[in-house]
Parts: structure tokens; C-alpha cells; sequence
């Protein structure tokens, strides 16, 4: 938390140190007007952008996909808005960055791969993504892992993997005739109490 707000004060600072060495360098009056014109610039591009933006999501919502990448895509554009109308030269620039579509989708690839999908995977368990342990059981039931004692379940010696009622490893090769039921010439269910 402490993290963000360093950067949140370090912004401001760098933007008005940043002004001060441009307005040494051209004037103030022209330091104002390159502020003025850059911030117009971004909210044009902005506008723009959104637009496109929710038509691209309104057509994903018509024909049944989910708009995953064009609501990122509306969560940068109004971070871009914000800092656009903010004065100063190094909030515009990052802001026009977020706008620009050649400059959004690497940032957009960073923050979805690096931030967004390893905090759902954490909250949901892998289950957001697809990543889920689906390999039997943990550290290959041969009771050597956690759980591992006397006692049923996982690495005990009761049924279960890893104790002593573990079934055979050896997997079973059933063909098509292990299947088929054979029913008597009279048409009766050869099972008992079924006729």
C-alpha cells in the first residue's frame, strides 16, 4: 500500500519538476500552451477510442462472446481520461501511451497476464484459469506425503491410497465384450427382482 502511494506522490513531483525544466527551456508561455494542447490532444483521443471501445463491445455482447479484452481496454481509457486532464507533461504522455491502441496492447498483455489472471488463480484457486490439480493425489499416494500414518484415507493404513487397502496399481484393459449383457431367450431382465 505504502508502494502505490509513494508512486502516486512520486507522479506529481516528476511532472512539476519536469514543467519547470521545459519552461526553462521555451518560456512559460509556451510551457502553458504545450500543457493546453497535449492535454487536448488526449481527450480527443480518448473520446475516439471510447467509442470504438463500446461499439466493439456492444458487437462481442450481440453475438455471445465475452468482451474480456475491450472492458480492459474501457478500465485503461478512463485511468487515460483521468491523467489526460491532469496537468502536466508526464501525465499526458502516460495517458496518450494507455490511449493509443499500438502502445495499449503490450500493456494491456503485461497487466492481464501479470496481474489480473495470478489474482484470480489465487482467489479462485486455479479455477478462473483452468490451472486446477486434476492428478489423483498429492505426492503420488505413496504415503510419504502429508497425512501420511496410521488411520484411513491418503497414506494411512485403511482404505485408500497409500494404505494398506490400496488398490493394484495396474490398470485394467477392458475390451468391447466386457460390456455386453446377455439376457435370456424369453426376454426376462437377467437381473434378480427385474422382470
Amino acid at each position: 500500500m505504502l508502494r502505490y502511494l509513494a508512486l502516486l506522490l512520486l507522479v506529481p513531483l516528476l511532472d512539476s519538476l519536469f514543467l519547470v525544466f521545459v519552461a526553462t527551456q521555451i518560456g512559460a508561455p509556451l510551457t502553458v500552451l504545450l500543457v493546453v494542447a497535449t492535454a487536448l490532444l488526449g481527450l480527443l483521443l480518448v473520446r475516439a477510442e471510447s467509442r470504438h471501445t463500446i461499439r466493439e463491445i456492444q458487437r462481442k455482447l450481440a453475438v455471445g462472446e465475452l468482451p474480456t479484452e475491450e472492458l480492459l481496454d474501457g478500465a485503461f481509457l478512463l485511468v487515460a481520461g483521468a491523467l489526460t486532464i491532469t496537468p502536466g507533461l508526464v501525465t499526458d504522455a502516460i495517458g496518450i501511451l494507455l490511449v493509443v491502441p499500438v502502445t495499449r496492447a503490450p500493456i494491456r498483455w503485461v497487466v492481464r497476464e501479470k496481474v489480473i489472471v495470478p489474482y484470480l488463480d489465487k482467489r479462485s484457486g486455479g479455477f478462473a484459469t483452468g490451472n486446477v490439480y486434476i492428478g489423483g493425489f498429492p505426492f503420488g499416494g505413496d504415503g510419504q506425503g502429508p497425512g501420511a500414518g496410521p488411520g484411513p484415507g491418503p497414506g494411512g493404513q485403511g482404505p485408500g491410497p497409500g494404505g494398506a487397502g490400496r488398490a493394484n496399481d495396474a490398470a485394467y484393459d477392458l475390451d468391447d465384450d466386457a460390456y455386453d449383457v446377455e439376457f435370456d431367450d424369453d426376454g426376462d431382465d437377467p437381473r434378480p427382482g427385474v422382470d
